[in-house]
């Protein structure tokens, strides 16, 4: 990809795409009685999946950009005395229990909860909703933390995949991020995690990290293949510290430039696809046996708020403080602050602050966007019909995809759009296309590279 084009597109600021609109969107319009509302008019002969959210770490990483807190025993002892009063108050008005596809626990690090809490939790939680054969439970684990115990309960608890952050193994790197992580703690994770018998581990790396380098995320990429996970997620470290202020202890000068990070994110991915591993969307890699690439090869990749997934269910509830969730209706989001979000469930009301009703032109653009995210492809004219929409509106008068066409990153037949191979990192800049909200809140959001 030439320089110029890189420069021009890999420093704008744009959305991820784990859904549309995005939550810079939500409006407090949509609150606790609007989320009630749609969980009562909810239809009970779909699955649906969870998503919890455990805000404690036991140290903070500087690049996180997650919503999290140091964690104290007892600020996690009551947090989880309203997280199990949320699981009531949201069974209750669906009336009976909603079939689980999948669940989810992120973070935060959830197993700071220890083993005991962890095992009751999911415990609650069958008794709440209704848990299949085939339900499919993923929970995020910091290596450095884990211990055989844990991965014991996990295995026990019907844990079906582990997501283990590594980040990086270069010790400079590690020191600018404030998480020291030897590549020996990285090993004994993964061996306590398949002897308790979870079937699925994921590793997430990261580039664009302060002080690295393209040889670095070589090496720690050479070394995670060691391990043999059976997914990777690799993501862009996103600078926003005017949202995350402890980002500002990093040093912004040891940041990579955009050219730079394509450069990182390509090796990364050279050497991953060179091992065997199918490449999945912007950021994820899976072996040829795993469901995600299975999903991808039939065309029934999806994109949520845990990235790319086999995940298919319409509704998405979220627990916890700052979890999103999506109904029929739309988006609903709970109170970001733990505090703040245990007061509202005292009080017996859902925790919904902020949310966003879905218009029928809002489900259009979100399916192209989804499309896009996950093929790397989208026919603009079948998906405006299907929504009753005309194409004509999507696609002429369109300056953003006028100026991809132009600069060769894509390929437009007709209103089928197609990224070439050399422009795949730019393609939340080809999405941006078909967001009618992105210059509202652009600021939010990281670069594209």
């Amino acid at each position: 990809m030439q320089s110029a084009l890189i420069e021009k597109y890999g420093d704008e600021r744009l959305p991820r795409y784990t859904s549309y609109p995005t939550s810079p969107c939500f409006s407090p319009d949509v609150d606790d009685s609007t989320y009630e509302n749609w969980l009562t008019a909810m239809s009970l002969e779909k699955a649906a999946s969870l998503y919890v959210h455990i805000p404690f770490c036991p140290s903070i990483c500087w690049y996180c950009g997650c919503h999290t807190t140091n964690a104290r025993n007892s600020s996690i002892a009551n947090y989880l005395r309203m997280l199990r009063e949320e699981v009531r108050l949201v069974a209750a008005r669906t009336g009976a229990p909603v079939r689980i596809d999948h669940l989810h626990f992120g973070g935060g690090t959830p197993t700071t909860m220890g083993p005991r809490k962890v095992f009751e939790l999911i415990e609650l939680l069958h008794k709440h909703f209704e848990f299949t054969g085939s339900t499919q439970i993923a929970l995020e684990i910091d290596p450095r933390t884990l211990d055989q115990e844990m991965a014991t309960v996990l295995g026990e608890a019907g844990v079906h995949r582990a997501s283990v952050g590594v980040q990086t193994f270069d010790p400079a790197v590690q020191r600018a991020i404030n998480r020291i992580q030897s590549e020996e703690q990285t090993m004994e994770a993964v061996f306590q995690l398949r002897r308790a018998r979870i079937a699925s581990i994921n590793f997430d790396l990261m580039y664009g990290l302060p002080n690295q380098t393209v040889q670095s995320c070589i090496e720690t990429t050479k070394a995670a293949i060691e391990m043999a996970p059976d997914r990777f997620a690799v993501f862009g470290y996103a600078h926003v510290p005017s949202f995350k202020k402890h980002q500002r202890l990093i040093d912004e000068a040891a940041l990579a430039n955009a050219r730079s990070r394509i450069s990182q994110a390509k090796a990364i991915s050279e050497y991953l696809v060179a091992a065997g591993y199918r490449r999945i969307g912007i950021d994820h890699f899976a072996r040829p046996h795993d469901s995600l690439a299975t999903a991808q090869t039939n065309g029934q990749l999806h994109r949520n708020f845990q990235g790319y997934t086999t995940d298919a269910c319409e509704t998405l509830i979220g627990l916890g403080s700052s979890a999103i969730g999506r109904i029929p209706g739309g988006y609903v989001q709970n109170e970001v602050l733990p505090n703040r979000y245990a007061k509202r469930i005292a009080s017996g009301r859902l925790a919904t602050t902020k949310g966003w009703r879905l218009s029928a032109e809002d489900r259009m653009r979100a399916s192209i966007i989804e499309r896009l995210m996950c093929d790397f492809q989208v026919d603009v004219p079948a998906l405006a019909v299907t929504y009753g929409f005309d194409p004509h509106a999507l696609l002429n008068g369109n300056p953003r995809l006028s100026m991809l066409e132009s600069d060769g990153i894509i390929e437009n037949a007709g209103g089928i759009i197609r990224l070439r191979e050399e422009g795949r990192f730019l393609i939340r800049a080809v999405a941006a296309a078909f967001d009618a909200y992105v210059r509202e809140s652009r600021r939010c959001y990281s670069k594209t590279a």
